[in-house]
């Protein structure tokens, strides 16, 4: 008995002499503390003891108070049971008594229960959790856990307690370094033996009171970097986020994740941005769209008719027989002025002129005379823009342009067939070759054609035309009949996809290929579209209001004489030419006896 008594007495004085006094009382802001203590019964009566002196010697460095810091204690074995919680207890000696009291369970050792219940009893407001001030924890262990702890460990972190784990004799590191809080050289201690545990409240002290390791260590946060009891982490300022290392910041860019809602540019700050119109472009009064920007209306073109409003500038327009002179502001009706030879009406248009044709007539190759050809035997497919550039009134004339072309054809079975294609992202056969068989059918339904609006596959187009709107599945005539094939193509924007191999294969099929552009559509791509000769067969106006133009001028160049419809020859002898001979015959000798009666 004496000799165990002078070894205990020793061990009080080894403490005595080596442990340093207790520190000054922490300054640093008030936590809320909670002991997580492994009263298991692999834990003897005299380690026991050591982890109720370990408490009291980290609170004794403490501010202790309701508006400092607050203390409850957990202790757990194959149960959980609240010593007293973080509101018991104002003063330290109250603490240090009821530490003292504590009776240990002495059972199995459930750490993920005593976690889990931690989480939900002792950091709540019922219990005296304060909000906006920092959660730690300090779990107490000899053993390894007998249940799972990761996955409540983790729970627990994400929602903001720091968590120290303090491993003693036959504890497990890998389940220590599962339940502490990252760095976890500075969250995670293993220990020989409880008389050593005294190490790790010395240097918790300094962590949890001494030390600002914002202020005192090379964080390498490259923003902010927020103190936290014993550790800190790194913040970044408004607009940007923290990188996967830790410690640098990534500005948020909006406009690269397609966060935005602007019409035509977005342009990028940190965490934000503003919206901005391409050139010739003005912002709207939204902040979102934009609209072109209205030269004319600034009052300083001096057109002396009328000022049209284009992208980056203006041009001027005269009135009907007037032409344009050379200042480009004023116009002179050409027809007057020069010796036009037209056949039939001269027609004034700015810089120049040409002659028309009256209804029922075509211009001929020498642009002057008037003829009847009206290409009676073709196959003819058109091919509209309907992307989304070219706008609902646009559109509107494009079909206007479609009619004025069906209208200057003889539209009939055996005559002049023709076909409607819309196209933008993907492409729609609005009516075949063989659905209507005169031209009001073919207006009507054209009328009817409704906008698709997307956006710009001219040469999927090309494609669609050569293998299906061609076909005899689709009125397409026996290429053994030699009727010509014409496929006319209206664009008024660079193609999205690759137009060259089927303009190509277009052509060697023998189909004559007709090319319309306007405003920004591609001269290259259209002349690459048109048939040979080009100027013959390529067509292109920067304004949809003058297309109706180009419709008038249109002459599709396919007026063969063996194309001029189908002639049906009859057989004199066959039985339904008898018949009619014999009608006609009749019908004669009676005309004659009602005469000579007369």
């Amino acid at each position: 008995m004496f000799e165990e008594g002078c070894c205990c007495r020793f061990e009080q004085i080894l403490l005595f002499f080596f442990l340093p006094e207790p520190a000054q009382k922490c300054k640093t802001g008030p936590v809320d503390l909670v002991f997580l203590i492994d009263s298991s019964r692999s834990v003897r009566p005299h380690e026991f003891e050591t982890m109720r002196k370990f408490m009291i010697d980290i609170i004794n460095t403490l501010d202790i108070g309701l508006n400092a810091t607050r203390v409850g204690v957990v202790q757990y074995s194959s149960q959980v049971r609240t010593e007293f919680t973080l509101k018991t207890h104002a003063r330290l000696s109250n603490i240090v008594k009821a530490i003292n009291q504590i009776i240990p369970l002495a059972q199995g050792t459930m750490t993920g229960l005593a976690i889990r219940y931690m989480m939900n009893e002792a950091f709540t407001p019922e219990a005296g959790d304060r909000p906006k001030v920092p959660n730690v924890a300090v779990i107490v262990t000899d053993g390894r856990p007998q249940d799972r702890v990761a996955e409540v460990a983790a729970e627990a972190r994400e929602k903001g307690i720091e968590i120290y784990a303090v491993g003693v004799a036959r504890a497990d590191m890998t389940s220590l370094r599962a339940m502490a809080s990252p760095p976890f050289e500075d969250h995670v201690f293993l220990v020989e033996s409880f008389d050593l545990i005294h190490q790790f409240g010395i240097q918790f002290q300094d962590k949890l009171c001494g030390v600002d390791l914002c202020l005192e260590s090379d964080h390498g946060c490259e923003h902010i970097c927020e103190s936290t009891p014993g550790s800190y982490h790194c913040l970044c300022l408004p607009g940007y986020t923290v990188n996967d290392d830790g410690k640098t910041c990534a500005a948020i860019d909006l406009c690269a994740e397609r966060k935005h809602n602007c019409e035509q540019l977005c342009v990028s700050s940190p965490g934000s941005f503003t919206c901005d119109c391409n050139k010739g472009y003005k912002l709207n009064n939204d902040k979102r769209t934009c609209s072109m920007i209205d030269y004319c209306s600034f009052g300083n073109h001096s057109c002396d008719h009328e000022c049209v409003s284009v992208l980056n500038g203006y041009r001027c327009r005269c009135n009907e027989g007037y032409r344009l002179l050379e200042d480009s502001k004023t116009y002179m009706n050409m027809c007057n002025t020069v010796e036009h030879g037209c056949e039939y009406q001269c027609v004034s248009t700015p810089g120049s002129y040409h002659c028309i044709c009256p209804e029922g007539q075509l211009l001929q190759d020498d642009g002057k005379s008037c003829g009847t050809c009206k290409s009676a035997n073709i196959d003819l497919v058109l091919l509209i823009d309907g992307s989304k550039s070219v706008r609902p009134q646009n559109f509107e004339l494009v079909k206007k342009f479609v009619n004025q072309v069906v209208d200057s054809l003889d539209v009939s079975p055996h005559g002049t067939r023709v076909g409607l294609v819309q196209y933008s992202s993907r492409v729609r056969t609005e009516f075949p070759l063989n659905m209507y068989h005169t031209a009001d059918e073919i207006k009507a339904a054209v009328m009817k054609v409704e906008y698709m609006e997307k956006g710009t596959m001219t040469g999927l187009a090309l494609k669609h035309m050569l293998e299906n709107s061609f076909s005899e599945a689709e009125g397409a005539r026996p290429l053994s009949r030699s009727i010509p094939r014409i496929g006319l193509v209206f664009t008024d924007g660079r193609s999205q996809d690759d137009i060259t191999e089927y303009a190509k294969k277009a052509k060697e099929a023998g189909i004559t290929m007709y090319a319309v552009g306007v405003g920004k559509a591609v001269e290259d791509e259209l002349r690459e579209i048109a048939s040979e000769p080009v100027e013959k067969h390529f067509y292109y106006t920067t304004d949809f209001t003058a297309i109706s133009t180009i419709a008038e001028n249109l002459k599709l160049n396919v007026c063969p004489e063996e194309s001029q419809g189908e002639i049906e020859v009859k057989d004199p002898c066959a039985c339904e030419s008898l018949v009619e001979f014999q009608q006609a015959t009749m019908n004669s000798l009676e005309q004659v006896t009602q005469k000579h009666i007369l």
